[in-house]
């Protein structure tokens, strides 16, 4: 059946009906995103929502349906967690998208009607502001970190990475909402068409000159790295199963003239102060291929109480003592907020029963030969501040150590591999994301692919040439300045409003004026 406009729009006057259509609206970012990776979508896919929002026949039904959205993109954003988390991943979604709350009141604020050339003009400030706004907000580690930013929607797109050195993630994100607000209004409102495609053509300027100005990583060297991904190892004795697949996919690597091997997250599952014949074995292993091998320990210590999960480089004579302890855990999956209040929801899904401790501080190790490399493990990858750090540290080359084991037929292996083409290109260093089960992957110093992914049907070793670069980009010198940026826009959003509301009061209210009477007596009636 098909429905005509006024019949949409009838349907839209209920509010159950113009709920889900937030819902729907909000979710539809989510193709931008891999496994999809319908990167060009991501400047169009906002453009429902805001038709939406604008249309709201309140102020207060423009919030819900912020709100609504949010909790439809939290949703599709997360959708893989459902088998671990269940209708926790639900209430979570619900929560997380009352962040945007606020940012469809000022949809509404400044695009409803037909809104004038100076309302366009702010909107394609402030909107990308607000957004910018949550996405810093639930970036915090403690609401599920910056998993879906909007901007590493474009990991695969050059001249996006190229804006990633200046800006970071952050600009991505600006810029994209910005053209998402120009065509709903080149959309929806004849009238200010002018004002949207200027703003069309200021963003296309700017990009112009940022691939034209920020300068380009110079590459001053190579490395040969070598990525270990066993594959799925199930059954009883796991742990010992896999660290012997690891043990002879390593082996395949001897005389390859490898720089460095990286096994994934979780790899060894035992503490090696408690088995040094796995030391000794591993201490083998690296005289045998003659490179270090890094890799990622998820035990209980000896030396002090807690499971951690650590980063350790093995030499020929064993452990050689640098060690990066995980600083930012993942919520639920490696412990529980608040567990004495939300800790039910390990009996309603796949929560952990034991929290991780974490470590203090980032570490940078040196392998050798002059090569200095930042460790990190699972999802602190999608944190640009952590690779960022490691770079201004000195390192030369960035490593993620994965596992997405429990989630091997969504679309996040594919989602977290791209991260680390965004923190390449922030940094101006090459990455390593090397997982148990894929996807492994490895980029240069510019965000570009190098060699072939490891999907999640993969069970091998392969070795990649990577090239280095050094210098500082802009991003790594000046961080987060998009997010200062949007802060002082809506800082003075928030100063004008109030200097006008100051300003009516001051006027006191208006005067009374009597209705107009007929010669009948009654009240003039508007256009009698």
């Amino acid at each position: 059946m098909k429905l005509s406009a006024a019949d949409w729009r009838r349907r839209l006057g209920s509010p159950w009906w113009r709920g889900a259509a937030a819902v729907l609206a909000g979710a539809l970012p989510m193709l931008s995103f891999p496994a999809p990776s319908l990167w060009w979508f991501a400047y169009v896919a906002l453009v429902p929502w805001i038709l939406l929002v604008r249309s709201a026949p309140t102020a207060r039904r423009a919030a819900y349906d912020g709100w609504l959205g949010g909790l439809g993109f939290m949703l599709a954003v997360h959708h893989w967690l459902l088998p671990s988390l269940h209708v926790f991943t639900v209430v979570i979604a619900a929560l997380l998208g009352a962040l945007w709350a606020p940012w469809g009141w000022l949809t509404r604020r400044f695009l409803a009607g037909v809104p004038s050339a100076g309302q366009v003009v702010a909107a394609l400030f402030v909107l990308p502001s607000a957004w910018l706004m949550v996405e810093l907000v639930r970036s915090w580690e403690g609401l599920g970190g910056p998993w879906g930013l909007l901007g590493s929607s474009q990991w695969d797109v050059e001249p996006a990475l190229r804006l990633a050195s200046v800006g970071g993630v952050w600009l991505l994100s600006f810029l994209l909402v910005a053209v998402n607000v120009a065509v709903a209004v080149l959309v929806a409102v004849r009238q200010s068409r002018v004002p949207a495609i200027a703003g069309l053509v200021a963003t296309a300027a700017a990009t112009s000159a940022a691939w034209v100005w920020s300068p380009r990583p110079d590459v001053d060297g190579r490395v040969r790295i070598a990525v270990v991904q066993p594959g799925v190892i199930d059954g009883v004795g796991g742990a010992e199963k896999r660290f012997a697949r690891e043990e002879t996919l390593t082996r395949q690597l001897a005389g390859q003239d490898v720089d460095l091997v990286v096994w994934g997250e979780s790899s060894v599952g035992f503490d090696l102060a408690d088995r040094p014949d796995l030391a000794n074995r591993l201490a083998a292993l690296s005289r045998q291929v003659d490179a270090d091998i890094l890799v990622n320990v998820d035990a209980r210590r000896s030396d002090r109480p807690g499971i951690y999960k650590s980063s350790v480089l093995v030499g020929p004579e064993g452990p050689t003592g640098d060690r990066y302890d995980k600083m930012r855990l993942v919520p639920f999956g490696e412990y529980v907020p608040a567990r004495s209040l939300l800790g039910w929801a390990t009996s309603v899904g796949k929560a952990a029963g034991e929290d991780r401790m974490r470590g203090t501080e980032q570490v940078v190790m040196n392998v050798g030969d002059g090569l200095r490399i930042g460790p990190m493990v699972c999802f602190e990858s999608a944190f640009p501040d952590m690779s960022r750090h490691l770079a201004r540290d000195g390192a030369d080359l960035l490593l993620a150590q994965s596992a997405t084991s429990s989630f091997q037929q969504s679309w996040a292996p594919e989602q977290h591999a791209s991260l680390a083409a965004l923190r390449a290109a922030e940094t101006g260093r090459p990455m390593v994301h090397a997982t148990l089960t894929g996807v492994s992957a490895v980029y240069g110093p510019s965000g570009e692919r190098v060699g072939s992914w490891l999907g999640t049907d993969a069970s091998a070793s392969a070795v990649y040439d990577v090239p280095l670069a050094h210098g500082v980009t802009p991003y790594a010198r000046f961080g987060e300045w998009p997010v200062y940026a949007a802060l002082l826009i809506l800082a003075a959003l928030g100063a004008t409003e109030g200097a006008r509301s100051l300003r009516v009061r001051r006027a006191g209210p208006s005067p009374h004026v009597p209705p107009a009477r007929t010669a009948h007596e009654s009240p003039a009636r508007p256009g009698r």
